[in-house]
């Protein structure tokens, strides 16, 4: 009913007629996203009588109104075959600005058909075959990118830019040729990190390093949303970016890193949008080549340092310790390097793993990610292996048991999933330096045999790779202890009391003679066996 009555006044009615009754439409439907088989042919016919209607001069807030009912009608697949043409879709590029001209954004009052115009593309594209087709055809992405070219500076049109970056990941995603075409013929690359600078206020304090204020406001929601859609498209156009050939992309991949880094230093409105900012950036950061990610840790800022001594100060001049600890707590450091940005993937992390499901998804990227940049740069290695791995005191517990992050990585090396497994596995392996003797020393045996047996060590030895030479201290409580640690378990166990001690000696000449006559029997099956052999 609500099709037949809004089809009439679309077919006949005037300008005010229309908007009403599609508002209406919009208000009863807007969280509609399953629809009635029966009513197909009606939604059709109003999908046909929109666009007849966005061809002629009408208002604004008439076009507005139509573009929300198409976007809300756009939700059903089986309806876009006959409205998903040539000539309809540019009817909204046009709408949406996705044209050839230069005309810059001036008219406020256009802004909320060009928001509209890009939702419905969103949906059309995302539900139709020929859509996507269509999107080729038209050089869609390249219309895209200009648009955000004319609007990437403008912080008031962010609904504009948020849009416009999801049809450009949703281009992406649906068409490896288009990545393509983003990464090397249209510049997507710079172009949306500079997106990313916007969303972000970065400003620059070095080639690869933007101030950071702790104490300032959180994002936006709105640019939030604007810099998650960033990180989308940009995952799709790096996607197989692991190999840098040229200087020019070395930087560029750096400079990303960069911006990424500032990602990872600020909060959303919420903590949940801080976590998809973060997730998001996570994902990023794995596309970025391994050489690239040093820009994540960078040397102390003469503010920095000056906050470090004012810190140290404070404290009495005989409190040495202390003093260790407030340098080390105030700020993340380590060798003179501040090291927020790892701290902050290392607690990303550790809440992956306390959410305690879809670790494939949620945990495994940002354990390759930690685990490549442990692998490849070496500060980032010995600052997480002083978080995870800290120098043994306590080995009366088994180490997959307890609350710390190496208890927690611990007990994933023997999760039913093998990808968690491996993953979880190999970032401690790598953190000892791929040394087997020092991963069974914080996990036993039990739990690190099958990493081993997949490497081939067993028997001891290291992995393929490289490491320094520095060498661990031991504490004395472990090396105390050490003696009567189960290698298995990997923790201390009580020694076993010998049986033998409680016996008399009458029943020790009696155990004796059960283990003579054992050995002589099996001696005997032994020469038996081999007699039958010589016989055949």
């Amino acid at each position: 009913m609500d099709e037949e009555r809004a089809l009439y006044i679309v077919r006949a009615g005037e300008a005010g007629a229309i908007e009403r009754v599609l508002r209406d439409y919009s208000d009863k439907h807007r969280a509609t996203f399953k629809f009635e088989s029966a009513d197909e042919d009606k939604r059709k016919k109003l999908c046909e009588g929109i666009f007849k209607v966005l061809v002629k001069e009408v208002p604004t807030t008439c076009q507005v109104s139509c573009l929300e009912v198409l976007r809300i009608l756009s939700r059903d697949k089986k309806i876009l075959v006959p409205v998903t043409t040539k000539e309809n879709m540019q009817i909204l590029m046009r709408l949406a600005k996705l044209h050839e001209s230069d005309d810059s954004l001036e008219k406020v009052s256009e802004f909320p058909v060009i928001v509209e115009s890009l939702k419905c593309l969103c949906n059309i594209v995302f539900n139709s075959q020929m859509a996507q087709q269509l999107s080729l055809e038209l050089n869609l992405a390249a219309k895209l990118c200009n648009l955000l070219r004319k609007c990437k500076d403008r912080k008031f049109i962010n609904d504009i830019k948020c849009f416009d970056l999801r049809l450009l990941f949703v281009l992406s995603l649906l068409h490896t040729d288009i990545r393509s075409q983003l990464r090397y013929e249209l510049q997507g690359l710079p172009l949306l990190t500079q997106i990313l600078e916007s969303a972000f206020s970065i400003k620059w304090t070095d080639e690869y390093e933007s101030a950071i204020d702790h104490n300032g406001p959180p994002l936006s929601p709105q640019e939030t949303d604007c810099a998650i859609e960033a990180l989308k498209a940009l995952f799709n156009v790096t996607v197989d970016s692991w190999k840098v050939h040229k200087e020019s992309d070395s930087h560029q991949f750096r400079v990303m890193a960069a911006v990424l880094r500032h990602c990872l230093l600020i909060v959303g409105p919420t903590e949940d949008k801080t976590e998809e900012l973060h997730s998001n950036a996570v994902n990023l950061l794995s596309n970025v080549p391994v050489s690239c990610l040093d820009v994540l840790i960078c040397p102390l800022t003469h503010e920095e340092t000056a906050q470090e001594a004012a810190t140290l100060d404070e404290l009495p001049s005989d409190k040495t310790t202390e003093k260790d600890t407030a340098l080390k707590n105030s700020t993340m450091v380590y060798n003179g390097m501040n090291m927020e940005a790892i701290h902050v993937l290392l607690n990303f992390m550790e809440k992956r793993i306390d959410k305690g499901s879809s670790y494939r998804e949620g945990l495994t990227p940002v354990l390759s990610l930690l685990t490549e940049c442990s692998r490849a740069h070496r500060n980032i290695r010995k600052f997480l292996k002083d978080q995870v791995l800290p120098p043994l005191r306590d080995v009366t517990n088994r180490p997959e048991v307890g609350s710390t992050v190496r208890n927690k990585l611990v007990r994933l090396m023997t999760h039913v999933d093998l990808g968690v497994k491996q993953i979880a596995a190999e970032f401690l392996f790598v953190l000892c330096k791929e040394r087997v003797d020092s991963l069974l020393k914080y996990t036993g045996y039990g739990n690190a045999a099958g990493l081993l047996a997949a490497r081939g060590l067993l028997a001891g030895g290291r992995g393929d790779n490289w490491y320094s030479e520095d060498e661990d201290t031991d504490t004395e409580e472990y090396k105390n202890a050490k003696p009567n640690i189960n290698l298995i378990t990997g923790h201390l166990e009580e020694p076993m009391p010998n049986p033998i001690d409680e016996m008399t000696e009458e029943q020790k000449e009696y155990e004796a003679m059960k283990l003579v006559n054992m050995l002589d029997k099996l001696s005997r099956r032994a020469d038996v066996k081999d007699l039958h052999q010589d016989g055949g």
